[in-house]
């Protein structure tokens, strides 16, 4: 057997004269999508495979073909005689231009045998002279292909070998996507061995030292391994104790790596090679000499040994010492090695003398986060789906670590400060900008949001696109907008008869949660509303004489200039008799609640959908109704289309009652402010809603003109007759006309052993959810379809909404930049954009 190894990505040159069975090979080892044959391209563009005048149309033809198939990285054969070099090296240029590898499979039998063959091949025959002349170009070929730019040359020179050859696919060197991690990739060390030790056992590793008392390897005792991104040598105090311990980790599989440029100008050195010894590198060849025999030896061939960069995780994950832009990932050229060792410069130099890099960072809209250092920076920070994790230590920062896919930091303060930079380190984020100042690249394209301590929220490339469109024609003042509650998720649906939703199926999530202690709210029959107070216009950039905003779930607002004025000064007042400005300490606060009537906000909904839909169902069953009667009165048998036209006719004027229900005029209007949102200095996630609902009573007593209340009873889950007391009360508000309640834990932002609890789960009555669901939607049939519902999306997505709005609250608090803020308020919009069921 002859095994051939083949990436399975890159493109493979199939090389022999004419006869010597070149198709007949690839027809064999290879796909038929793989394999892009000249005969076929003259084909297609000549209508004769054999038409050698059309040759140049069909070789442009092929390598377009074979550029857009490298280009979505797919293994792509080129079945050609390939004997010339010069058509050769066409084809090695489209690969390098897609930063793809390059083998070659030379099919080398002797001439007379290829002769043998071209004789019996009829149609499809070559001039003898031609077979000679091809196969001495490929002898002459032979001692110089190696130094084309393949990768590999494979030569069968015998029919058995060709015959008993087999083709091995291998994964490139780079990709390790069948490893998830956990990982924690850890910043440029340069030789900063204690700090090293400091950071992997605030990260839990465990450290195993040799008889000598020297660190030799790290083990995590939950199976994390550790990433290095580079730069392990130079400028620090112990560099081969950085190398001796990263070594024992990758050895015993605890730990990956790719090389820095540091390692790279070490391996010339150890290798002989003449270069300068610059930026530390003295100090590490002067180190290395005080090792046991052999050392040196050992640590190039190591270093030598990592790959330009690794791609894991299914290609979500990308480690580069110096990063590396989307097109490059997983692919393998010296470019490719050459950014992810030293970036990308733009060819000036700064007033240090040094190279002014590109900040590539700043353009990248990549799906894989990519990880790097290499260039020194005061704060780990995302920045598009990147970051880097050189925080200086060698200068005096800090060794940082990324734990994945947690994306959460890990550092230690360098202990020492043992060197110079050469420049001052600079913020990730570039130079500090205007705080006020908004920026398209906000808010655009594929984002990672970071909510300190709650997660990270990913926003893609539509979603945005819808939130800007909303955003930019509809939201308000973005100065003024800095908060979107989430999306409420519905409870599960009921399998009790005559139900699709119960209180019982919101309590046994809780329970499943492991949170016993909850309260139930009623759920006005409003639009959520976030109204925001304020006793300084200036703190949030706005004109004299301005109160705040009062502002729809998804941005837009309330009501017209005046109307809103005179609610607004309602609201300071009964703030003010509530003594909350002076409680909170603060000029102003946020408060989230259900604005009423309904009918405010959804006039157009309930005149143009409901009351055409009830009146026209109850015209046409009424009529129905009194033609089947006349029949039956007449002998006729249509009790059973009676009966059922019946039910429609009473389901009808059902549904009419349930609309008219939450209809009502601007002077009723009531605000119910169920919770404080934040103030000045502080967010109120973590107080309980018994703290909240108290606020709400205080303002409804200070201000009824405006504000109501919301009744509500606290429930333990552990307790049989809470349970039951709930359930009644659920029933009794329902059967009164309300919508229905919300579920919440009491201690209000919960997390449990699965991760963040819902923040609410919303029941509806059985007559709110007629206008949801259709007049007849409880009849049995339509009942078990709509069972059916998926509710798994709505609750993504209401937690993701929850903390980004949690995230922007506590910005807000803490007086960050309006940008910040906006890119959380933002992301809640961008969520919202994704279509899911709304009757969810």
């Amino acid at each position: 057997m002859n095994e051939i190894r083949i990436p399975e990505a890159g493109l493979v040159l199939l090389v022999g004269v004419s006869g010597s069975g070149k198709s007949s090979f690839a027809a064999k080892h290879f796909g038929g999508f793989e394999v892009l044959s000249s005969d076929m391209f003259r084909g297609l563009v000549g209508n004769d495979p054999s038409d050698q005048s059309v040759t140049p149309a069909a070789f442009e033809a092929l390598n377009f073909v074979a550029a857009k198939r490298l280009e979505a990285g797919l293994l792509t054969v080129v079945d050609a005689t390939n004997v010339q070099q010069s058509a050769r090296e066409k084809l090695v240029e489209v690969a390098r231009a897609q930063d793809s590898l390059v083998s070659a499979i030379v099919l080398d039998l002797p001439v007379r045998v290829c002769l043998d063959r071209n004789a019996v091949r009829g149609g499809g025959a070559v001039a003898p002279a031609v077979i000679d002349r091809q196969h001495r170009q490929l002898k002459k070929s032979l001692r110089s292909m190696r130094r084309e730019g393949f990768a590999r040359v494979h030569v069968l020179s015998t029919q058995d070998e060709i015959e008993h050859a087999v083709i091995h696919r291998h994964k490139l060197l780079n990709d390790f996507r069948d490893q998830h991690g956990p990982f924690d990739v850890i910043g440029d060390i340069h030789g900063c061995l204690d700090e090293l030790l400091m950071l992997l056992g605030s990260l839990g590793y465990e450290v195993t030292r040799d008889a000598s008392g020297r660190a030799v390897d790290a083990e995590h005792p939950e199976g994390r391994r550790v990433v290095f991104v580079g730069d392990l040598v130079d400028r620090g105090p112990d560099s081969p104790g950085v190398l001796r311990l990263a070594m024992g980790m990758v050895g015993n599989g605890h730990a990956l790596a790719v090389p820095g440029n540091h390692e790279e100008k070490l391996v010339r050195a150890l290798r002989g090679r003449k270069i300068t010894l610059a930026h530390g590198l003295d100090k590490t060849l002067e180190q290395l000499t005080g090792q046991e025999e052999g050392f040196g030896r050992k640590v190039a061939d190591f270093c030598d040994s990592l790959v330009s960069h690794l791609v894991l995780d299914e290609g979500k994950l990308v480690i580069a010492h110096a990063g590396l832009i989307e097109k490059y990932h997983g692919r393998a050229s010296r470019r490719v090695r050459a950014f992810a060792l030293y970036g990308q410069v733009t060819g000036e130099v700064d007033e240090y003398g040094m190279p002014v890099r590109y900040p590539w960072a700043n353009e990248y809209r990549g799906y894989a986060a990519v990880l790097y250092g290499h260039t020194p920076v005061t704060e780990v920070a995302w920045i598009n789906n990147t970051a880097c994790l050189d925080t200086g230590c060698v200068f005096g920062g800090a060794l940082s670590a990324m734990r994945y896919p947690e994306r959460e930091v890990v550092q230690v303060q360098a202990l020492a400060q043992y060197c110079e930079p050469g420049r001052p380190l600079e913020s990730p984020r570039g130079p500090e900008r205007e705080p006020r100042v908004l920026s398209m690249g906000d808010v655009s394209g594929v984002q990672f949001l970071k909510a300190e301590g709650l997660g990270t929220v990913k926003i893609n490339e539509a979603q945005a696109a819808g939130a800007l469109e909303t955003m930019s024609r509809f939201a308000i003042d973005p100065r003024w907008l800095r908060y979107l509650p989430p999306t409420m998720s519905p409870a599960e649906s009921s399998s009790r008869p005559g139900y699709l939703e119960h209180p019982q199926e919101a309590f046994e999530y809780f329970r499943r949660q492991g949170v016993t202690q909850l309260v139930c709210e009623e759920k006005h029959m409003g639009s959520r509303a976030v109204m925001l107070l304020s006793r300084d216009p200036i703190q949030f950039d706005a004109p004299d004489g301005w109160l705040g905003a009062l502002h729809t779930r998804t941005s837009r607002q309330f009501l017209e200039a005046e109307h809103e004025g005179l609610v607004l000064k309602q609201a300071h007042e009964a703030v003010e008799r509530a003594g909350l400005w002076d409680e909170l300490g603060s000029d102003w606060l946020m408060l989230d609640g259900e604005l009423m009537p309904w009918s405010l906000k959804a006039e157009s909904l309930i005149k143009d959908t409901y009351a055409s839909v009830a009146a026209s169902a109850i015209a046409a069953t009424d009529a129905s109704v009194a033609v089947l009667e006349r029949a039956a009165g007449n002998g006729i048998d249509v009790e059973e289309v009676l009966s059922r036209t019946r039910t429609r006719q009473t389901n009808a004027r059902a549904f009419r009652e349930s609309y008219r229900r939450y209809v009502g005029s601007a002077d009723d209007m009531r605000f119910a402010a169920f919770q404080v949102l934040a103030a000045e200095g502080q967010s109120f996630e973590t107080r309980d809603h018994g703290w909240h609902l108290g606020i709400s009573d205080r303002l409804a007593a200070a201000g009824p003109e405006l504000f109501a209340s919301t009744r509500n009873l606290r429930v333990d889950l552990s307790l049989d007759a809470d349970v039951e007391t709930a359930v009644r009360w659920w029933e009794e508000l329902t059967a009164a006309g309300s919508e229905g309640m919300v579920v919440k834990p009491w201690e209000n932002l919960t997390r449990s052993k699965r991760g963040w609890v819902q923040p609410g789960i919303k029941v509806r009555g059985r007559e709110y959810l007629r206008l949801i669901y259709g007049p007849d939607y409880l009849e049995e049939s339509n009942l078990e379809r709509l069972r059916q519902r998926a509710t798994d999306r709505k609750r993504n997505r209401a937690l993701h909404e929850y903390i980004l709005g949690l995230q922007a609250l506590r910005l807000t608090s803490a007086g960050a930049p309006l940008w910040k803020v906006h890119q959380m308020v933002f992301g809640v919009l961008a969520l919202e954009s994704e279509p899911l069921d709304p009757r969810l």
